[in-house]
């Protein structure tokens, strides 16, 4: 039987970090960014909210700089090595984000066979951000739904890696879960716990299980 491996980004394949704070750092706003993260944990500000002060904060973003936060962001090590693996075996993986669509789609390049993540304005910016286009944690449900759709496949099938709130809805639907150096959110409700910067060291904690 085949598996439908589904991962978080930021926090999760991403150690200690996100899409915002990297991009962030590219144009010297990582205080402001700071702010907007806290108020987003601490839900005072919702996704579509939070999409729409990065966008003004990154009003002078360009390609170059989208290119140069991916490549020096702290990845875990081995996401390639998981994702051939997981392929080999005729098994699926896909990135599910709540960031934006055009960072998480760099990781298609890496093996996975989806990446989904929030639809904002092309860089550089002259568009609103469309609120309706911006995930939410139950989008990454949905999203996973439509996968197994996809690849003949169902929630009983789906092997789930993240990190925090956002993820908890998508643990709670599927069977097998992994948590990756995460907080109480996911940590109290995930079948595994990694705590490491090695994706094959966490992926090992499925396949010894399987």
């Amino acid at each position: 039987m085949s598996r439908l491996h589904l991962f978080d980004m930021d926090g999760t394949l991403m150690h200690g970090s996100a899409a915002a704070i990297e991009i962030s750092r590219q144009l010297g706003v990582e205080r402001e960014i700071a702010e907007l993260e806290r108020a987003f944990a601490a839900r005072e500000i919702d996704p579509p909210r939070f999409a729409e002060l990065a966008c003004a904060l990154w009003r002078e973003l360009t390609e170059e700089q989208v290119a140069a936060a991916f490549d020096g962001a702290p990845w875990m090590a081995g996401i390639r090595d998981v994702w051939a693996e997981i392929r080999a075996r005729g098994e699926r993986c896909a990135v599910i984000s709540l960031s934006p669509g055009f960072f998480v789609e760099r990781l298609l390049t890496w093996g996975a066979d989806a990446a989904h993540g929030s639809l904002w304005p092309a860089v550089p910016f002259r568009d609103p951000v469309d609120p309706a286009g911006i995930l939410d944690a139950g989008a990454k449900v949905r999203i996973a739904d439509a996968l197994c759709a996809e690849f003949g496949l169902t929630r009983a099938d789906c092997v789930a890696y993240g990190d925090s709130m956002s993820d908890a809805e998508l643990f709670s639907a599927v069977p097998v879960s992994v948590a990756v150096n995460a907080d109480h959110h996911v940590r109290d409700i995930a079948v595994h716990a990694y705590t490491g910067q090695d994706l094959r060291e966490a992926y090992e904690l499925v396949g010894s299980a399987s």
